[in-house]
């Protein structure tokens, strides 16, 4: 995360504010366009649902089936949540939605103003497990939280279409079954990762690292400049080249959505020192349709790094 995230998280929820505000007071186009999408999704009799990010976006499809119609926000791997900027169309379908999926602690804060402004039920993941403000906000990362924000967005869906509230619940039961599947994947790997120290670029994959029952030993310096949303300092980067020189760190996780200068130098000194990277990012690439099957993937990459 930039050192300008803070600053840019509050020009969104400004952007979000006023854009919500022209709506209500005299409409716009962009609001008309949406009205339009949504009358369509109402003729058809699905719920229209809104992401803020495609990971829960994809849940929201699997939990609703041919019963909804989801439009996901962020999309692409080149710009993080944190810094989104909405547009004023992306705030507009907040306002014709029935369900809004968020992803909260203060992760997409643009999406949670949007869609508390609107009638629609705002499922918000980190909340489900009582994950707040402050806390490691990459919160897909976590069997908890997955299965925690499945059930809240399948109670949405029967709240808003109770005639379908039988589907609802076997598009969750089906569900579940595959997060079993990589929840047991997860606990199978850990037998490999359990208590393997590892480092980190940005905490992006702390959660899944965890289930993993991994170790962060990402040096003290770096990691809390990094939470702060601050530079670390050269020291600290010094001190993280040393630490992966001398062989106790074995894995480095590297979210390439935040590579920077510092991030070259990091991965340079792993590189260097022969130690694994895994590397990802925060939204789910274009090649996955599934949040399930792109955590399943990752664990892979975990394990397949580990010597």
């Amino acid at each position: 995360m930039s050192i300008m995230s803070n600053a840019k998280r509050a020009l969104a929820i400004a952007a979000a504010s006023a854009t919500l505000f022209s709506m209500a007071a005299c409409g716009s186009s962009n609001a008309a366009g949406s009205k339009s999408d949504s009358s369509s999704a109402a003729s058809s009799g699905k719920i229209e649902v809104v992401a803020s990010i495609n990971q829960w976006g994809s849940v929201a499809k699997d939990l609703g089936g041919s019963n909804v119609e989801v439009t996901n926000i962020m999309i692409k791997t080149n710009v993080e949540a944190h810094d989104y900027e909405p547009t004023s169309q992306d705030v507009a379908k907040f306002g014709t939605a029935k369900v809004a999926v968020v992803n909260g602690a203060d992760y997409d804060p643009w999406a949670t103003k949007a869609a508390q402004s609107t009638k629609a039920t705002l499922v918000t993941a980190a909340e489900t497990a009582g994950i707040k403000e402050g806390d490691n906000p990459h919160v897909w990362f976590s069997a908890k939280v997955r299965s925690n924000t499945a059930d809240a967005i399948t109670a949405a869906y029967q709240k808003a279409d109770p005639s379908h509230k039988d589907d609802y619940a076997k598009f969750n039961k089906d569900w579940h079954a595959k997060e079993d599947q990589l929840e047991s994947k997860i606990k199978d790997t850990s037998s490999k990762t359990e208590n393997l120290p590892y480092a980190a670029t940005e905490s992006v994959a702390w959660y899944l690292a965890d289930d993993l029952k991994m170790t962060d030993a990402t040096p003290k310096g770096y990691a809390q400049a990094s939470a702060n949303e601050s530079e670390p300092t050269p020291a600290d980067i010094k001190d993280f080249q040393d630490t992966l020189k001398v062989g106790s760190i074995k894995m480095l996780v590297f979210n390439s959505q935040e590579a920077n200068s510092t991030t070259d130098q990091i991965t340079g000194a792993a590189k260097d020192a022969n130690v694994p990277i895994v590397e990802l990012t925060e939204q789910m690439p274009k090649q996955y349709t599934n949040l399930l099957d792109w955590m399943s993937a990752l664990v892979d990459q975990f394990a397949a790094a580990v010597k």
